[in-house]
Formats: C-alpha cells, structure tokens, sequence
C-alpha cells in the first residue's frame, strides 16, 4: 500500500471519527430533552388545589399573593425608596428592613440588598439572561426555557415587581452568604420577612428554593407563617 493511500484512509478514518462523535452528540441532546419532557427530575410538580382560583388573596397590599397563578393586579403601584447601593424597595417596608439589617450587624452579621424592585421589562430581561445561559451549557431552546422559569419568575408574576421581595446576600469582606441566611432564617420573621420559597414548599409555591428571597408580609403574619412552618400560599387556606 502506497504512502498516499495510506494518509487518505487515515483522513477517512479521522474524519468518520468525527461524524460519529457529532452524531453522538446530537443523539445525547435528543435523549437528554426527551427524558426531560417525560421525567424531568428538575421539575416542579403542582397540585391541582394550587390553581389561582383557589388561593384567597388578600386585599392588604403587605398580603398580595404573587406566584406564576396569580399575576399582579394591573391597578397596582408602587412608592419606592432607593437603598444606598441604588436598589430600590417599597417605601413602606424600608423602615422595617432597615430595623432588621441594623439588628443582624449588631451580631457580627452583614446583610446587603442585592436585588430589589425590578420593573416588567428587567423581569423580562433576567429571563431572557437566563434561558440564553443554559442554552450556552448546551441545553435546547426549550428545555433552557423550561429549566429558567423554574428560577426566574416570567414578567407579571415576579414578587420583585411589588417592591415588597429582596434578595439578601452578604457583604463578603464581613461574612459570608451562608452566615446571613442563617441568621435571616431564625430571625427575619421578627420583623415581617418571610422566607417566599422555602425547600419543602416548591410544590405549593411553584418556585424552587430560594434562601436569599424574603418578602414582607407584616410582623403579625410573619411571626405566624415561621411558628407553623407553611409559606404564603397555606396561610390562606
């Protein structure tokens, strides 16, 4: 066999190498999106009593039930007040995270604000920021769209819109996230925070478990919602 004979098979051999590896690929996608339609261990099932009719939600703006059943009444708005890192939040809370915050700092613990109010077209944009992420990870369009609504609220339906939700996080130079979701876990509820979506309630709150994400619903409810370990939506029932 001749040297050039040789090569050309070695090319042919090489280049079905690849063929196959691609095909592979594409065959682990398709496999991949097809257990994700049937099994998807990632989703977030829902019992049929937590449609939007059947959750009774509360006229007290401090009470509004928003989840991806129960959008944001249109007539809806807001006052804001802008924290000092330029978040903003919902005047009328302001005072009581701020209680809460100075609270946490006089035990050696440092919360932040790190998301607060967002309007419908920032919703919009985390979404979009998310699905185009997982499709970079190599999801499909769909199951990328899928796996971000799990996480990311769809614009209308985000408890950020209210101003009444924040995300906490900590001041990394003074301690760490796991210290001040701890602390916001045995304490926030002194002051009208609630932990939204807790791990044992996905199913009910159809969000997954958040231990940044706390919304204020009032000391009263707060202090009830902690003592009987339920999350918003139960408080109605």
């Amino acid at each position: 066999m001749t040297v050039k004979k040789k090569k050309g098979r070695r090319i042919v051999k090489v280049l079905l190498i690849i063929v196959a590896v691609y095909m592979l690929m594409i065959l682990w996608q398709l496999i991949g999106d097809i257990y994700s339609r049937l099994v998807n261990t990632h989703e977030i099932e829902v019992s049929e009593e937590w449609n939007g009719e059947s959750y009774q939600t509360s006229i007290e703006w401090n009470l509004i039930v928003v989840n991806r059943w129960n959008p944001i009444p249109e007539n809806y708005s807001v006052e804001l007040t802008v924290l000092s890192n330029g978040q903003k939040v919902d005047s009328r809370i302001y005072p009581h995270l701020q209680e809460m915050f100075d609270a946490a700092r006089a035990e050696g613990i440092y919360p932040i604000v790190r998301e607060g109010y967002r309007t419908e077209e920032e919703q919009q944009e985390i979404l979009d920021d998310k699905i185009q992420a997982y499709i970079n990870e190599g999801y499909s369009q769909w199951r990328a769209e899928r796996t971000a609504k799990e996480w990311v609220a769809l614009p209308g339906t985000s408890e950020h819109q209210l101003g009444i939700a924040v995300d906490i996080n900590a001041d990394k130079s003074k301690c760490t996230n796991d210290d001040v979701y701890a602390w916001l876990a045995e304490n926030a509820y002194k002051y009208g925070f609630i932990l939204r979506y807790a791990l044992d309630k996905q199913e009910i709150t159809g969000t997954s478990y958040e231990p940044w994400h706390y919304r204020y619903v009032g000391v009263e409810a707060a202090q009830e919602i902690y003592e009987q370990g339920i999350c918003l939506e139960e408080y109605f029932e």
